[in-house]
Order: structure tokens, then sequence, then C-alpha cells
């Protein structure tokens, strides 16, 4: 009988089983619930991480709009510049790379390295390396580019100042944003960026700066997008990568160039005006007088805001710049104010005949000076003779002190104040233009809180005398205004008693205020300042004649603002030898009434002496050359006419 061949089974064997199978069901439970958490429960966090592994995203900068003169000229635009930039995040060892490019290219490394440590939080942001590198500059990091991952070259547009250092203060520069500003606009800007610092590029920065494009590059685990720009600044994508893996470009989003701004500047006219003054320090401004419209906003020294942007930017050349003596980063037009001596003696004329103080036949006797109630002190009259018996027409076109001085006295400070305000002195005149200066017409108030922190235990110094009127009177003491806010209140003289918003943007348009005054007194005053252009013989010759045009009608006042005493003038033998600081500023101010457009134009030279021999004679070739077309033929004696 044979043997049962069943087979003897170990012991504990269907127990292992048992757990071996569970061990697998509990594997295949968490492997599932992996699958279930990645694919259904977090897939739409995990696929966005996994696109945002495989695209590059890839900034493409909007060019800068454009900026136009009167007549549509190009005032700035933009050209294709080669900037070299780093992306942190694609090189191993900054610091090596940076002190590289320090020695390749003569840039400061740890200046380089503050750089990117401000934008740790973004590594892939493109580093601005320099900006606008010379060939040889980018045949010595082509040679050393193995040695330089991250560093690529892309071009990208640049400001360009068609007309150098003319109308550079009005149009302004570019600089760097700073950290402060970056908080603010970080949904615009990134670091590195360019923005406005000055006149129209800071005034219309949101409508210059456009708006940002973007290019979606495939890339890979190993590798990165070898993004480049094409000699035009047109972004393409490298065909393959540093590893071998072919790139391509997912998506564009092409960027909006910014937004031109038209002016009403004439370029012409502001490089004539600039070359008038290029010997001296002042401004010029030249309004047409019916709208408002700013043709000439001139101001020396100026400077060239290509020098902020060009290549080799010189750091020590830009600092002497903001602290140069006489400051050539401050248009005087606008942001420096001055005393307007007896340039405010045509505001003192119209308020005293809108208020009936006087008329056109009143007539005061000037002796030569001026004593407050017959005694005291004598008030110097700048014509030492006296100008004798004048009115209000003959007070305007000699410049008689002692007359205004009695008119000052019967209208008060208040009412001067009034009249000043309302046709533009002292107060902004509304131009598009930053950081533009209010300039000062004092009041009883405004002096009693000045004067009390100087005097605190002295009361009866807080208070106005007769002297702060007689110096109101004649533009001196506290008064001070701007040649913007001169050329405003000349163009009120021109075009019947409004006040004009001076623009720049031609999209503005006109905006006047008034009439603050009556074709009465505007026929007055406008007799006296022809006449004070107007040469004799028969008639006396006016302080203004050196601005005199054949065939023109032309109205001028003109002014010479102390800054210090007669009485200190006394020591000094000729004008020549009064020191330069001490001298007086030369004034003029003058409308056209017969021609068109109707100007209104200002004309202020620092310590000039006079505003008849300094100031008039540039206002002249300022109208002879904005009407050139219009100024009537002159007669040229041949031989055979009796010479």
């Amino acid at each position: 009988m044979l043997a049962n061949p069943q087979k003897k089974g170990y012991e504990g064997f269907e127990r292992r089983v048992v757990h071996v199978e569970l061990a697998l069901l509990v594997a295949f439970l968490v492997l599932a619930g992996r699958l279930w958490y990645l694919q259904l429960s977090h897939g739409y966090q995990y696929r966005e991480m996994a696109e945002e592994n495989r695209f590059h995203l890839q900034r493409l900068k909007a060019p800068r709009g454009m900026i136009f003169g009167h007549g549509d000229v190009v005032l700035a635009d933009n050209r294709p510049a080669c900037d070299l930039v780093l992306v942190p995040a694609e090189c191993d060892d900054l610091d090596a790379v940076c002190q590289r490019l320090a020695v390749l290219l003569g840039i400061d490394r740890d200046q380089l390295l503050r750089k990117i440590a401000a934008s740790k939080d973004q590594p892939f942001e493109q580093i601005e390396v320099k900006r606008d590198v010379t060939k040889s500059d980018l045949i010595r990091v082509e040679e050393h580019s193995y040695a330089l991952p991250g560093v690529f070259t892309v071009v990208s547009p640049q400001r360009r100042y068609l007309h150098g250092s003319t109308a550079g203060q009005v149009l302004g520069y570019l600089g760097e944003i700073g950290p402060a500003e970056l908080d603010r606009e970080k949904d615009l800007y990134q670091m590195g960026d360019w923005v406005g610092r000055g006149g129209i590029e800071q005034m219309y920065e949101e409508v210059l700066h456009g708006v940002d494009g973007h290019m979606l590059v495939t890339q890979y685990a190993l590798g990165s997008p070898q993004v480049r720009t094409d000699v035009r600044g047109k972004p393409y994508i490298a065909a393959k990568d540093s590893y071998g893996h072919r790139l391509k470009e997912d998506h564009r989003l092409e960027p909006i160039v910014g937004g031109a701004v038209y002016l009403t500047l004439d370029i012409e006219l502001q490089a004539k005006a600039e070359a008038l003054l290029k010997e001296v320090v002042g401004a010029i401004v030249v309004l047409n007088a019916d709208t408002g419209e700013v043709l000439t906003l001139a101001s020396t020294p100026s400077y060239d805001p290509s020098v902020f942007v060009t290549r080799g930017l010189d750091r020590q050349r830009t600092q002497l710049l903001n602290a140069g003596r006489p400051k050539p980063m401050v248009n005087r037009a606008y942001r420096e104010t001055y005393p307007p001596g007896s340039v405010f003696k045509v505001l003192l004329a119209c308020a005293a005949l809108e208020e009936g103080v006087i008329d056109e036949d009143t007539q005061f006797f000037g002796p030569g000076y001026y004593q407050i109630d017959g005694k005291g002190r004598k008030w110097q009259c700048w014509k030492r003779e006296g100008h004798g018996w004048v009115d209000m027409v003959d007070a305007l076109a000699f410049s008689c002190d002692v007359f205004f001085w009695n008119v000052g006295r019967k209208l008060g400070e208040a009412t001067m104040n009034q009249y000043a305000r309302n046709l533009g002195l002292g107060v902004k005149t509304g131009i598009d233009v930053p950081r533009e200066e209010t300039g000062l017409i004092p009041s009883k108030e405004w002096l009693r809180q000045y004067r009390k922190p100087l005097y605190p235990d002295e009361p009866w110094e807080w208070e106005w005398r007769t002297g702060d009127t007689l110096n109101m009177s004649v533009g001196q003491g506290f008064v001070t205004t701007t040649p913007l806010q001169n050329a405003v209140f000349m163009a009120a003289m021109v075009n019947g008693g409004y006040r004009v918003r001076p623009y720049i943007n031609r999209g503005l348009g006109p905006k006047l205020y008034g009439p603050f005054l009556s074709e009465r007194t505007i026929e007055i005053v406008q007799k006296g300042m022809r006449k004070c252009v107007d040469k004799g013989p028969p008639a006396p010759t006016g302080t203004g004649n050196r601005a005199k045009i054949p065939g023109m009608t032309i109205l001028g006042k003109t002014g010479s603002a102390q800054i210090v005493s007669l009485d200190q003038y006394e020591d000094y033998a000729t004008e020549d030898e009064i020191p330069y600081e001490q001298r007086d500023h030369a004034w003029f101010v003058a409308g056209v009434i017969d021609r068109e457009p109707r100007i209104a134009l200002s004309v202020l030279v620092e310590h000039g002496h006079h505003g008849s021999s300094v100031a008039a004679p540039l206002a002249k070739e300022i109208i002879e050359y904005f009407y050139r077309d219009q100024l009537p033929p002159v007669t040229v004696a041949k031989r055979g006419d009796g010479l």
C-alpha cells in the first residue's frame, strides 16, 4: 500500500500569507490615496507648479512715449540700446560672476551685488549690469561667456533728446526708480526701471510710461531659455538651450508703447531765447496772451538730459549738475522767485484806476525823493534829480517811484494784495510742470506771523508800517514773483484783463479767469506802457525804448529789483565795481497787441543792473524773431536817392 503523497505545510504559513495580503492592500490604499491627493484634491495646484517649471516668463519692456513740440517737431524719442543683464537664478556663483563683470566692464561690483540683493524675492528678474554697452564691451563679454552664466544681452529702447540742452529743463530727465517708489508702484514697475525726474517727463509719467508685455518660453528641468533680442529690439528664442533642449515661444503679449505728449513749446523760439541768455543767468517766458499757451520757458544755465541716460553715465558729472551753482537743474522761469521791482508798478496803476483812487489826469510831484508825511527819512527815487509833475501815463513810461509811493499809500496793502492775486502775482499759475514756486505778496497777517518769532518780546515790531507799504508799492521788500507769473500778468494787459492759465500740454487747452479790469483801465495802462517803449523826439524817450521795433505796437515796462539799498552803492565809483551778488536784477515785461498771435513775455537777468539796458534789448530780439515773417520791410537807401 502506497503512502499518502499530500504535501506537509509549514506551521504559520496561512497566517503569513494573510499578513502579506494585508500589507499589499495597505500599500495599494496608500498609493491610491496619494494618487487621489495629487490628481484630484491638489491636482490644479500641482499643475500650476508644473506649468511654472515648464514656462519661463520673459518681460518685454514698453518703449517710452514720444514728446512733440509746436508743429509736431520731435523733442524726445527712443533709440535701440544694447544692455547687459544678469538673472540671479541662472547663476551658480554670483560673487565670482560679479567680480568678473567688474573687471571686464569697469563697473562697481558691490553696487551690482546690492542690486541683486534688493531683488532676492524675484530670482528670475533681470538685473541691469550696464546700459548701452559699446561693441568692445560686448566682445569682451562674449569671449568670457563660458564663465558668465546668467549674463546676456538685450536690446531695449533708450531715451533720446534730439535738441540737446535746448528745453532740457522743460523736458526733464529720467532716473532709476527708488525702493520707496517701487513699493507704491510695484504693479507697474520693477527694480531697474527708469522714471521721469523733472519737467514733462515727471509730470506726464503715467502717460509716457506705457504698459509692459511678456513672453512665455518653454523650458526643461535642466535648462533655461536663452532669450535674445534682435538689433531692433524684438525678442526671440534661441533654437536650443545650453543643454541641447529645443525651445519654443508658447505665448507673447506685445508691450503697449507709451502715449505721446504734444507740447505748445516752440523749439526754435526756445533755442533763440536760450542763446540770448547764454552769457548770463536768467529766464525768458513767452506766452500766447489770449490762450496761455507756453511758447518759450527758457532758463540758464541749463543741462542736457541725455547725460542721465547715455552710455558711460558719469555719476560725478550728474552730482555736479545737482549741486552746481548757479543751479542748472532749476528752471528759473517758474522755480525761482525774485522781487519784481518796477514791473509791479503796472499792477499798482491797474488797481488805483479800478478803485477810483486816481484817474488818468491825477498828478504827483517827484522831486527825486519821498518823505512820509513830509518828514523823517527820504526815500530816494531812482532818478535823483526827480521827474517833476507826472501823471499816470508818464509815471509808467518813466518809472517814477515817487508817483507810485503816493498811489500805494492811497490804496493800502490789502487792495494791492487782492489785485495782485487776481492777476496772477504771488499765486501758482497752474502750469502743468512739477514744483512751481508760489512767490509772495505780503499782508498784515503774514507779516505778523513772520516777525513774531523774530521779535517775541517786542510786539510793536509785528505791525505793518508805512514803510512796508512804500516798499510793496514799487515791488520791493517782501514782494517776490516768478518770471512766469509776470508773463501771466502781462498777458492780462494784452488780452483785456483776463488771467490765463499757462499750459504746455496742448491737450489741456485754454482756461481763462475774469476779466478783472475794465476796458478804460486797460486803455490807460496800455497808453503808459506804449510810451515806455517809445523813442523821442518829439516826446521824451521811455525807459524801455531799446525794445522799440518800427512799425509794431509794443507794450513794455522796465524793472530793476534792488538786492541792497541804494546807499550801499555810494562806496563804488562805477557799477562794474559793485559785487555781482549785490547788483540789481534786470526785468522787462512786454506785449505785442497788433500782430497774431498776440504774445506776452517776461525777461529776467539775474544781477543784470538795469532792465532798460540789459533785459529790454533781449525782449526786442525775441519779438523780432517770433514775428520775423510779419515785420514791415526795411527801406534801404540806394545810390541816386539824393544821398
